[in-house]
């Protein structure tokens, strides 16, 4: 056990459940602004664009490094971003908040399939049956929302749930976008063109969109602080996302964050004073289960690994290899191969040296 859960297991989960506290805060928020009547979701995203463009675009400018990947690239993730976050948002208009953060597990799969397609990434059976069991939740919670007495809590919860999965699907693909950039190209570039694209997707949106309905909002203390509270959120949000990304990868990531939907109880049980169904906590017992299962490190992945230092160690002796020149040979290798990955992967993004 000592040897699975190590001290990295440990730091990924930890923060993963870091971004999932902020993820529900933002979802406790456009609750809030939902129950206020204001339907503005696409403007209630705007502002952290804009902070991710500022703060990350600043530290660009001062870098003054050149690009490392095609900026349309990044068009084309902003415009999806901004899409799935305006219909998540959209679908607290309709649904509870406890579905809505229950049914982004529909995520979970389709970054499975993307980074297996797209990134070759290989998954030993334990990370598949952790997957599996968080899946289960999914079809629980639409099961809930059909039969049991859930409906107070949304004018129409299957329309909110058809809004949710399609929101998690752009969500997948906005996730596998960026653990692809954040690997290989710059954190702080994804971040930068990322906020620039995103708050002109989002302020073209709001034009076509949200005019009337931002004229009609009466702007008090109790209708900005949601609007504030929830753009800083996700701007912290989005920031320690590359990091896990680059830790573990896109799929640890929308596991992690299924934790949220523990913590939206909570909000509903003693801030809203609602009545949750039994069928959610065996549902929440299958997320918690199920991300367990996923994140705790093979032991067959533990054994090569070792025997891998093994037999280095062994070579060298043999050899009688200089570890300085084993290092620079070491470089030399893993440069080449990052070029070759570059090159095999995605042959349309051309990446310039720092």
């Amino acid at each position: 056990m000592k040897g699975i859960w190590t001290k990295q297991t440990l730091i990924n989960l930890l923060l993963g459940q870091f971004l999932s506290l902020l993820i529900t805060a933002t979802g406790f928020l456009s609750s809030e602004l939902a129950r206020k009547g204001i339907n503005a979701p696409t403007s209630q995203s705007f502002l952290n664009y804009v902070l991710l463009a500022l703060f990350y675009g600043v530290l660009m400018i001062y870098r003054q490094e050149g690009i490392k990947a095609k900026w349309y690239f990044y068009v084309l993730l902003g415009i999806v971003d901004v899409e799935a976050n305006f219909l998540v948002v959209k679908a607290y208009q309709y649904t509870s908040l406890t579905s809505v953060m229950l049914l982004d597990c529909w995520a979970i799969p389709c970054v499975l399939l993307f980074t297996w397609f797209f990134l070759k990434t290989k998954y030993r059976p334990r990370k598949l049956v952790g997957v599996a069991i968080c899946i289960s939740g999914l079809v629980l919670v639409i099961f809930s929302d059909v039969h049991a007495a859930d409906r107070s809590s949304g004018s129409n919860p299957i329309k909110g749930d058809i809004i949710v999965i399609a929101g998690a699907t752009l969500y997948a693909v906005s996730n596998v976008s960026e653990e692809f950039f954040v690997k290989s190209a710059d954190m702080v570039e994804l971040m930068a063109f990322l906020g620039l694209f995103g708050a002109i997707a989002s302020g073209c949106q709001i034009g076509i969109l949200e005019r009337n309905e931002l004229r009609s909002i009466h702007w008090s203390a109790g209708a900005a602080l949601p609007f504030v509270g929830f753009s800083l959120a996700m701007f912290l949000f989005y920031s320690f996302v590359p990091v896990l990304l680059k830790r573990s990868g896109a799929t640890m990531l929308n596991l992690a964050l299924l934790t949220s939907d523990m913590w939206a109880v909570v909000i509903r049980i003693f801030v809203y004073h609602q009545k949750v169904d039994w069928i959610y906590f065996v549902a929440f017992a299958a997320v918690a289960v199920g991300l367990l299962v996923y994140s705790g490190r093979d032991k067959v992945d533990k054994n090569v690994a070792d025997e891998g230092i093994v037999r280095s160690k062994r070579f060298d002796e043999e050899t009688g290899l200089d570890p300085a020149r084993k290092d620079a040979i070491e470089s030399s290798r893993t440069e080449e191969n990052r070029q070759s990955f570059d090159a095999e992967t995605m042959p349309g993004i051309q990446f310039q040296g720092r």
